[in-house]
C-alpha cells in the first residue's frame, strides 16, 4: 500500500484555504507506486454519514479516481488515483468547495484540541445564558397574566430575547458555519436542520414577543442549543480518543537524535535521518528509527513493537526498531531506513489503511445516509402542513412540532456505528501484537468455517533445534558433538547453526575448511578429515538429519526437530471448540506433517503440497461452501493466502507473504490468530448492536416527534444521546480480555 502523508513531511497543518493559491501544495505529500498515486489528508467538518457520502460521491466522479474513502472517526480522507501527483490539489479544492477544510496530516496537529476548546467556549456561554433565562422564566411559568400583568410578561420576554438572540448567534456558530458551508456547495448535512430549527425557534419567539403573543420559546431554544453542544463536544472527545493511539505511536518518532559524523556529535531532527547515518543511542533514550547495531551491547525495551515485556538483548549486527527504548548501555548504530519508512510508521499506515476499508456494514450506512436529507426535511414539512391544515393547530404550535422533527432525526449515530468499532478494534488488536491491514478483514474473519494452517514457521517455530545424537559408540557422545560443533561454527547453514548452538563447550582447532556441493562442510581436526553432510538415512519423524563422517565412516547422526509454538495446541483446540474445522497444509513429508497433526488434534492433513496444490485445495473447499482462513508464512503460501477469504501471517514471514495477508501478528504466540477471531466476533456483534440502536432510536423518536409528543428540548437530548450511546457501546471492545 502506498505510504501515508502522515509520516512523510513535517509541514504545518494549515488548511488549503490559506494554501491553495500555490501550485503543487500537496504534490510533495503524494506517494507514487508506478502510475498510481496516493495521499492521506485531514478533513474537518465531517458530522454524519451524509457528509461522508457527499465527499466520496463528488470525488468518485473524477475520471482519474481509483478509490476515495472518508473515515469519520479519524477525520481522514484517503485518495488513490491514476495520473499526475498534482491532481491532489484539484481533488483537495473540490472537497474544499464542498465546505470541508482539507489539511496535510501531521501527528502534532492541534485541530482536535482547538475544536474541543471552541465547543467548550460555546457550551459555557450557552449554559450561562440558559441559567439566566431560566431564572427569568420562573415567574412566567409560576404565575398567570392576570396576576403578573401584560406589561411585566412582555418585559420578561424582551429580557429573555435580549439574552437569547446574541447567545444563539455566538454559541450556534459550530452549527451555523457548517450549515452555511454545506449550502454554499449545494448540499446539506445534519447541521442544516439543526440550524434551521434554532433559527425558526428564535425567530418565532422574537415575532411573538414583538406582537404580544404568548408562544415564546427563548428558554427552550437556548437549552436546546446547550444540550446539542454538549453532545457535539462529547462526540468530538470520544472520536479524538479513538484515534489517539496512532498519534501516540507517531509521536515516538518525533524529536532529535545524536548523529556521529567526522568524529563529532550533532543533534538532528529524527525526520532528517537517512540510511547510513551513524547514531549514538544513550541509556534511557528511544531508538530514533530502524537501525543496525555497530558497537555496544544493551537491553532494549521492545514492548511497543513486540508486545513482550521482557527486554531483548542486542549486540553487534542486531537490528533495533524505531520507538523502542535503550535500557542498559550506549549503542552506536547505523540507520537502516528513515523514520517515515520505519516499522512503527508502517504499523500506523497499516492501521490507517484498515480504518479506510469499505466493509459491508459501512456501505449500508453510506446508502442510508443518501436518504437522510430528503426524508428528514419532508417529514418536518409534512408535520407542519398536517397539523396546521388538517389538525387545525395554530401555526406556532405546528411549527414547533416541525422544529422538533428536524432536531430529533439523527443520522450521526448511523454514521458512527461502523467506524468507531473499527478504529477501537484495530487499536485493541495492535496492543495485543496484531496488525489489521484491510478494512473488511474482521468482518470476513467473523464468518470463517475452516482454518488452514501451514506447518513450518506457523504451527512450529520454523527454526531447527538439535536433538540427541544417535552414535555408533556411545563413548563418543561428547567428543563427536564437540567435533561437529567445531566444524559447524564456520557455516551459516541453519542445521549447522543448530549444532553450533547445541554445544556450549570448548571448540577444537579446524584446518583445511571447505564447503563442497553435495559433500557438505569439510575440515581437518587432529590430522583426520571430517565431514558434516545431510544424512543418507534420515529419521522420517524428524525434520532432517546430518551425519558426521570421519575418513568415510559415519561417526554420528544428528537429528533436528522443529518445535511447536508453545500455544499451538491451545490455539487449535480453541478453534475446534468453536466448531471451526482445522486443517494442516504443508510442503513437508507426510509422516512429519501427520506427527504434528496428531500432537495438535488436527484430523485432516495435506502433506507434500506445492503452492499451486494449496491454491487448488482452497478453491475446492470454497466451492463446497467453506469460508476459509489461511494462516501461513512462506513464499509457497502466498497464492493460498491470496485465494482465501481472509488470511493471517506472522511478522517473521517473507515480505510478499505479509503483503498478501489481511492480518499480520507479531511475536512467537500463535494465540494471536484466535484472539483476532474473538475480536472479529465481538466487533461484528457491536456493529450489529449499533445499527440496531440507531434504527430503534429513529423508529421510535421520529413518529413521537411528528405526533407532537416530544418537545424540542427532549429532541435535543435524545439526538445527542443516540450518538453517545452508539459511541459508548463501541467502547465495550475494551472489555474484551486476551486469552
Amino acid at each position: 500500500m502506498a505510504q501515508s502523508a502522515l509520516s512523510e513531511h513535517p509541514t504545518s497543518d494549515c488548511s488549503l484555504n490559506e494554501q491553495q493559491t500555490e501550485e503543487g501544495t500537496l504534490s510533495p505529500y503524494v506517494v507514487r507506486d508506478g502510475e498510481s498515486c496516493h495521499i492521506d489528508l485531514h478533513i474537518a467538518g465531517i458530522r454524519c454519514a451524509k457528509c461522508i457520502w457527499t465527499v466520496e460521491s463528488r470525488l468518485q466522479k473524477e475520471p482519474a479516481m481509483t478509490e476515495c474513502r472518508v473515515n469519520m472517526s479519524t477525520s481522514r480522507l484517503s485518495i488513490t488515483w491514476e495520473g499526475s501527483p498534482h491532481l491532489a490539489d484539484r481533488f483537495a479544492r473540490l472537497v474544499d468547495d464542498l465546505g470541508y477544510k482539507i489539511s496535510a496530516l501531521h501527528p502534532k496537529s492541534e485541530e482536535n484540541h482547538d475544536e474541543a476548546s471552541k465547543l467548550m467556549r460555546c457550551m459555557a456561554v450557552a449554559g450561562f445564558s440558559m441559567g439566566s433565562i431560566m431564572l427569568i422564566s420562573v415567574p412566567l411559568w409560576s404565575s398567570s397574566i392576570d396576576i403578573m400583568g401584560l406589561a411585566t410578561r412582555e418585559m420578561f420576554h424582551w429580557i429573555s430575547g435580549a439574552i437569547a438572540v446574541p447567545t444563539i448567534a455566538y454559541a450556534g456558530r459550530p452549527f451555523f458555519n457548517s450549515a452555511v458551508a454545506a449550502l454554499k456547495s449545494r448540499h446539506t448535512n445534519m447541521d442544516v436542520p439543526i440550524s434551521l430549527a434554532l433559527i425558526l425557534a428564535a425567530a418565532m419567539s422574537v415575532y411573538e414577543t414583538a406582537t404580544g403573543g404568548e408562544h415564546t420559546y427563548f428558554d427552550s431554544a437556548v437549552m436546546l442549543m446547550f444540550f446539542l453542544l454538549i453532545g457535539r463536544w462529547l462526540d468530538a472527545k470520544a472520536r479524538s480518543k479513538a484515534r489517539a493511539h496512532a498519534t501516540e505511536l507517531l509521536s515516538l518518532l518525533q524529536g532529535t537524535a545524536t548523529v556521529l559524523k567526522d568524529n563529532s556529535k550533532k543533534r538532528v531532527m529524527i525526520s532528517e535521518l537517512s540510511a547510513g547515518d551513524m547514531v549514538i543511542i544513550a541509556v534511557g533514550e528511544k531508538v530514533p528509527t530502524d537501525a543496525k547495531v555497530l558497537q555496544g551491547r544493551s537491553d532494549i525495551d521492545t514492548s511497543i513493537v513486540t508486545g513482550e515485556s521482557v527486554p531483548r538483548h542486542v549486540g553487534k549486527g542486531n537490528t533495533v526498531f524505531g520507538g523502542t527504548v535503550n535500557l542498559t548501555a550506549p549503542l552506536t548504530c547505523a540507520v537502516i531506513q528513515p523514520s517515515r519508512d520505519s516499522l512503527l510508521a508502517n504499523v500506523v499506515r497499516l492501521m490507517e489503511q484498515a480504518e479506510q476499508g469499505r466493509a459491508h456494514y459501512t456501505r449500508l450506512a453510506d446508502k442510508a445516509a443518501q436518504l437522510y436529507t430528503p426524508v428528514v426535511h419532508s417529514l418536518a414539512l409534512a408535520a407542519f402542513l398536517g397539523w396546521f391544515f388538517a389538525g387545525g393547530m395554530a401555526w406556532q404550535e405546528a411549527l414547533l412540532i416541525a422544529i422538533t422533527t428536524l432536531i430529533i432525526t439523527c443520522p450521526c449515530a448511523l454514521g458512527l456505528a461502523v467506524p468507531t468499532v473499527q478504529v477501537l478494534a484495530v487499536e485493541w488488536l495492535m496492543k495485543h501484537g496484531v496488525l489489521v491491514k484491510t478494512g473488511d478483514a474482521l468482518e470476513k474473519l467473523n464468518r470463517i468455517t475452516t482454518v488452514l494452517f501451514d506447518k513450518t514457521g506457523t504451527l512450529t517455530q520454523g527454526k531447527p533445534k538439535l536433538g540427541k545424537p544417535k552414535l555408533e559408540d556411545t563413548d563418543y557422545d561428547h567428543k563427536n558433538l564437540q567435533i561437529a560443533a567445531s566444524l559447524a561454527d564456520f557455516s551459516q547453514h541453519p542445521l549447522s547453526r543448530a549444532i553450533s548452538q547445541g554445544y556450549d563447550g570448548e571448540r577444537l582447532n579446524v584446518t583445511g575448511l571447505s564447503e563442497q556441493a553435495g559433500v557438505g562442510f569439510v575440515g581437518t581436526i587432529a590430522g583426520k578429515i571430517y565431514q558434516l553432510r545431510k544424512s543418507d538415512h534420515p529419521n522420517s519423524r524428524q525434520q532432517s538429519s546430518v551425519s558426521l563422517i570421519c575418513d568415510g565412516q559415519e561417526q554420528a547422526q544428528f537429528h533436528f526437530t522443529d518445535e511447536l509454538r508453545d500455544d499451538a495446541a491451545e490455539t487449535v483446540n480453541a478453534f475446534n471448540a468453536k466448531g471451526i474445522h482445522t486443517i494442516i497444509v504443508s510442503g513437508d513429508h507426510a509422516p512429519i506433517a501427520e506427527a504434528v497433526a496428531h500432537q495438535l488434534g488436527i484430523k485432516e492433513t495435506y502433506a507434500a503440497m506445492l503452492p499451486d496444490q494449496k491454491f487448488k485445495l482452497l478453491q475446492s473447499l470454497q466451492e463446497k461452501g467453506a469460508y476459509c482462513l489461511m494462516v501461513g508464512d512462506g513464499l509457497n503460501d502466498a497464492p493460498a493466502l491470496a485465494q482465501a477469504h481472509v488470511s493471517i501471517s506472522p511478522s517473521t514471514a517473507m515480505d510478499i507473504t505479509q503483503n498478501t495477508a489481511d492480518i499480520v501478528f507479531r511475536g512467537r504466540s500463535l494465540k494471536a490468530v484466535f484472539s483476532s477471531y474473538r475480536c472479529a466476533q465481538f466487533s461484528t456483534r457491536l456493529i450489529k448492536q449499533n445499527f440496531a440502536l440507531a434504527a430503534l432510536y429513529n423508529c421510535c423518536a421520529i413518529p413521537l416527534a411528528v405526533m407532537g409528543y416530544v418537545t424540542p428540548l427532549v429532541a435535543a437530548v435524545a439526538m445527542s444521546s443516540s450518538s453517545l450511546i452508539v459511541i459508548g457501546n463501541s467502547f465495550k471492545i475494551r472489555l474484551l480480555k486476551e486469552d
